[in-house]
């Protein structure tokens, strides 16, 4: 299973996890998951290596749709990842916090 809901996200975050938005720079420091690290899904080839093989990655986008082929490339790459299903919208609509600007904050 390559998705996971935003509670299993939530739990995951809450432990520290690698979380990688991978919108576009414009839609990022309207409201980002907190500590999300920006990487846009046409670079996700170019930084797949920069990311850990040893511990999942989640993945996340506006509704779950980029999170996916991010998702899908990153496995094929060797990369634990899982898209967050629903996206940053998902996880606002659980009233989850956000964070605005060009910084991944805490």
């Amino acid at each position: 299973m390559t998705e996971v809901t935003i509670e299993r996200f939530a739990a995951a975050k809450a432990d520290g996890a690698v979380v990688v938005d991978v919108r576009e720079p414009s839609e990022y420091v309207q409201g980002h998951v907190p500590g999300a690290q920006l990487v846009p899904l046409a670079t996700v080839p170019e930084h797949a290596g920069a990311l850990p093989t040893g511990r999942p990655v989640y993945v996340v986008c506006a509704s779950g749709n980029r999170s996916l082929r991010a998702t899908q490339y990153l496995r094929g790459a060797g990369v634990d990842a899982y898209s967050v299903r629903g996206g940053t919208q998902a996880w606002v609509a659980a009233g989850k916090p956000v964070m605005t600007g060009p910084h991944a904050g805490a």
